[in-house]
């Protein structure tokens, strides 16, 4: 008998560690909303886009989560802050941040969780060269829906959109992936390590 559950297609990171159930897929989705928000208030002030933590959570919850998941905690943690949590970053909320010019990032975060997810589900997450691609690859995604998104909001041209949403954030784009995957890849170690001294010895 099939168990419901919000995760599709093949196994994570998360369904190595959790037992597959709609209920802890909730779970799951809700933890990686709030991982994301607790991760935004880690900021250094830029104007109009700050620097946060939320990129590296977003690559972190979709690999972890897979496809399904990690959009739809993505999506949670945007909806969270549209109704008036302070989950965004500074504690900011409400309708305006996301019609905002760091608004196409946050909507961005939803298909970047989603890339990264459907590539871990089809193992980029097991090596270190594949999940620096994965997470290089959901980053690439968050900036294509940020910078048109930033241009309409401000009125920039394309060399203004560019020094304000994209330069200042390639090194920490940079290192962030390369966190994710180092972080990604020392937790499957870690799993399959566990496994191989559970496995019964061969006579």
């Amino acid at each position: 008998m099939s168990t419901l559950t919000l995760a599709p297609g093949r196994p994570t990171l998360a369904d190595r560690i959790f037992t597959h159930s709609l209920a802890t897929d909730v779970v799951l989705v809700a933890a990686g909303a709030a991982l994301t928000a607790v991760a935004a208030q880690l900021t250094v002030p830029l104007w109009p886009v700050p620097i946060t933590g939320q990129t590296l959570a977003v690559l972190i919850v979709g690999s972890t989560l897979g496809a399904v998941r990690g959009s739809l905690s993505m999506a949670l943690y945007a909806v969270l802050g549209v109704i008036g949590l302070p989950v965004f970053s500074d504690a900011s909320h409400g309708f305006g941040v996301i019609a905002g010019p760091t608004g196409g990032y946050i909507v961005g975060f939803i298909f970047a969780a989603a890339l990264t997810g459907w590539l871990a589900q089809r193992s980029w997450d097991h090596k270190i060269l594949g999940a620096i691609a994965s997470f290089s690859a959901g980053t690439v995604v968050t900036f294509a829906f940020g910078l048109p998104w930033l241009s309409a909001s401000l009125g920039l041209n394309l060399e203004q959109t560019l020094a304000a949403g994209l330069y200042p954030f390639i090194v920490g784009g940079i290192v962030k992936a390369l966190l994710a995957a180092g972080f990604i890849r020392l937790a499957w170690f870690g799993i399959n390590r566990k496994d191989d001294r559970r496995a019964p010895l061969s006579e």
